[in-house]
């Protein structure tokens, strides 16, 4: 709902307020668990979004639902392969056309294959190389000169980057590469762009589907809040860096993870 010239976002009985009216957001994964609930909230807060997955017909589903949320939505999607240069920079050259500038981007988009090294392949390292660190850079890297005045990249980590992850290592490396990617760029765009990460615990979507049940099961009774966490609740997060509230906050590497891991 709107309160004055604010967005008030009710998430399980809790009030958050963000204003993201006139804020052009780019979210890669867009159909993703985390990159479908920041899509959501963005949505609910006024931006105006700029949604890319490798399916176009699950994209124009969810543009669909969201303008459910707010009939007003200005939206535009668009098939994107993170893995590819050159798809990046034909993305990168439509936005140009659309856009005079963006506000923040979120790359959500990311693989989590189980492979234990021996039979760790170089196809599905590079794979997992290409998608979740590598393509994030370009895709940064092309927006640069799109970026607004006090404009935010908030990256996505994970818990496996700071304490290692069974038969994962490629997906560890990738996410602890995004978290030195995230300081470099922070120093470097700065202070016109701050650039932060969330690096999030185990979260109740589509991509822990690999992980079994008793893993998981540990993982709550080892975390904290004895449970899960949830999408909304790491889309709240990156809401926040993105905002005027944390207009004091770059460089950052925010833990969103029930307790299961402590830095």
């Amino acid at each position: 709902m709107v309160l004055g010239s604010s967005f008030y976002v009710i998430k399980r009985g809790i009030k958050l307020q963000f204003n993201f009216q006139n804020k052009n957001v780019v979210i890669t994964g867009a159909t993703g668990g985390i990159g479908k609930a920041c899509a959501q909230l963005f949505a609910e807060a006024g931006a105006s979004l700029i949604l890319c997955d490798r399916d176009i017909k699950t994209l124009q589903t969810l543009e669909t639902e969201l303008k459910n949320i707010r009939l007003d939505l200005s939206v535009r999607c668009f098939a994107l392969d993170v893995s590819s240069y050159e798809a990046i920079d034909y993305f990168v050259e439509q936005i140009r056309n659309y856009y005079k500038e963006v506000d923040y981007v979120i790359p959500c988009a990311g693989i989590y294959p189980v492979d234990p090294i021996q039979s760790l392949t170089k196809e599905r390292w590079d794979s997992v190389i290409a998608i979740n660190l590598t393509g994030v850079f370009y895709l940064i890297q092309g927006l640069v000169p799109l970026l607004s005045e006090h404009s935010a990249i908030v990256n996505l980590s994970s818990m496996a980057a700071h304490r290692g992850a069974f038969y994962n290592s490629h997906y560890s490396a990738s996410k602890g590469g995004i978290i030195s990617l995230t300081k470099s760029l922070a120093r470097e765009l700065g202070p016109r762009t701050r650039v932060n990460v969330v690096s999030p615990g185990i979260i109740a979507t589509k991509m822990i589907d690999n992980i079994p049940d008793d893993r998981q099961n540990q993982s709550k009774a080892d975390s904290m809040l004895k449970r899960l966490g949830k999408a909304e609740e790491v889309a709240s997060v990156i809401a926040f860096l993105c905002s005027d509230a944390a207009s004091f906050i770059t460089a950052e590497n925010i833990h969103v993870n029930g307790g299961l891991y402590v830095a």
